[in-house]
């Protein structure tokens, strides 16, 4: 097995400047799989040092749109390479089931080389020429790299969230620091080896590993970071706004969702549940946009909720690497601590447990917690109103499309929503009514990496993914000549 006990700062592996490291443990059996280099301040600096540079010197941002092309479809080819093995690392790490982490190589696959032919023409589109309405004037608009970028990624899709913040930022021309989540590391580690094998310049993506509450602050703070892209929670999200305003940094955060899911009386049943399972037990609902909140008109809500919880009883639980295991652990103690304790406060308070709320019985170590369906759940209740980021689904019966609607709406978070309809009208009324920057109809969680991806209200500012993506990590220049030698006369007579 690979070491993962040194730090990629500058095209080299170094190791931190205190020798510390992190135990990283297997969420399914609470082993150690490895020790994690853990990254100081001081090697914080070092690494933004490296990537200023970088970006400064020109090596990277100095390439054209198709040079820089090439470097991102090396990338994509050695993940291809090696799927299975980096997929085998987001299991160990992460707990998700192996043909989920499958998926999640073919989609870092797909982000890379996506930005590749995003950014092949980018020079015949870097400029263009809009027009002024005075005489004598010209003026063109200018795309130009960012500069350096501190990218901040969660442990839920390890490489995936990864992807999306370096791919778009490379093909920009921008060089990064790029921070995993220390419970979740591996694969971004991975990633600097296969930078380093395909012969990224030096400098141009650097990758600290350790704790957020350690070398956070200087990677959003540091005078030398021209932005920071975050994806993660709420309150951290908030925090580095404010560590990001000392110097006026751009940032991007894709935060938390509490996101909803309609359905209506005229939808088939047995597809229905299976979008409220898909929406909520994909990766153990450590999904951003997992539709929690699920909506059901009071003609069906009986027995579709009966036919949810025979569904979700079948549902096998185990070790992610096992054949047929469709539920795999959460990520680690805290948040297995964190979902139990919110089940807890759930039954204690009455609310109607329909299925799940435990441990999954039949494991001595691990963190597995059943699929969970709450039902009849208060609308002012924690269950409903807060992300719980676990295998935790909460029902709520409606009577029309009015009050759906405003329930849906009723809610400080914006990422994602859906709507479940055979009235193709009405669930398209429905979709441009709700207050979320993701909207599915008739569906749950399909991802496109054409499409932007972001939230309204506190899920978030900017979009990822698209054209969008690309934005993210470009500057925009006017440039206006004047075509006359001779003066204005407002000041030489």
């Amino acid at each position: 097995m690979n070491t993962y006990n040194e730090l990629y700062i500058d095209g080299k592996w170094v190791t931190p400047s205190t020798g510390a490291t992190i135990a990283n443990i297997d969420p399914s059996n609470e082993s150690v799989i490895t020790d994690i280099a853990n990254a100081s301040v001081e090697d914080a600096e070092a690494a933004i040092k490296a990537a200023r540079e970088a970006f400064d010197n020109g090596s990277w941002s100095g390439l054209t749109g198709s040079q820089r092309a090439k470097y991102l479809r090396a990338i994509a080819k050695e993940i291809r390479d090696n799927l299975d093995f980096l997929a085998q690392l987001e299991v160990q790490d992460n707990g998700k089931p192996f043909t989920e982490a499958q998926l999640d190589m073919n989609g870092v696959i797909d982000c890379f080389e996506f930005y590749a032919n995003l950014v092949e023409d980018f020079d015949n589109n870097q400029e263009s020429e809009i027009e002024i309405h005075s005489e004598g004037y010209s003026c063109l608009v200018r795309k130009e790299p960012l500069g350096v970028v501190s990218a901040i990624i969660p442990w839920n899709f390890p490489l995936d969230m990864a992807a999306w913040k370096v791919a778009p930022a490379l093909a920009a021309g921008c060089t990064m620091v790029l921070k995993p989540a220390e419970v979740t590391s591996m694969t971004a580690i991975e990633l600097g080896r296969i930078c380093q094998k395909v012969g990224l310049p030096n400098g141009v993506l650097n990758i600290v590993t350790g704790h957020g509450s350690k070398i956070g602050p200087i990677l959003c703070e540091h005078p030398a970071v021209d932005k920071v892209a975050f994806t993660g929670s709420g309150p951290v999200g908030k925090q580095i706004m404010r560590s990001a305003a000392n110097t006026v940094k751009k940032i991007s955060l894709e935060l938390g969702g509490k996101s909803p899911l309609i359905i209506f009386d005229d939808v088939d049943i047995e597809t229905a549940v299976e979008w409220i399972m898909f929406g909520i037990f994909w990766n153990q609902g450590q999904v951003c946009s997992a539709t929690s909140r699920v909506l059901v008109q009071d003609g069906i809500y009986d027995e579709l909720t009966a036919r949810l919880v025979q569904e979700a009883e079948k549902i096998v639980i185990g070790n992610g690497m096992d054949k047929g295991v469709q539920l795999g652990p959460v990520v680690n103690k805290k948040q297995y601590d964190a979902v139990m304790t919110t089940l807890e406060k759930g039954k204690s308070d009455g609310v109607n447990v329909l299925t799940g709320g435990k441990r999954a019985s039949g494991f001595d170590k691990g963190y597995f917690i059943e699929p969970t369906v709450f039902g009849d759940v208060p609308e002012d209740h924690p269950i409903w109103t807060d992300e719980i980021f676990g295998p935790v689904v909460a029902l709520r019966r409606f009577t029309d499309e009015a009050e759906a609607v405003a329930s849906a709406n009723n809610s400080e978070l914006g990422l994602a929503a859906g709507v479940i309809s055979k009235d193709i009208d009405r669930a398209n009324r429905v979709a441009r009514n709700l207050q979320a920057g993701i909207i599915w109809v008739n569906c749950s969680q399909p991802l496109f990496l054409q499409a932007p991806w972001g939230g309204y209200k506190q899920s978030g500012i900017g979009r990822e993914l698209g054209t969008w993506g690309l934005d993210n990590y470009l500057e925009t220049k006017q440039i206006t000549t004047y075509h006359s030698e001779a003066p204005l006369g407002w000041y030489l007579k």
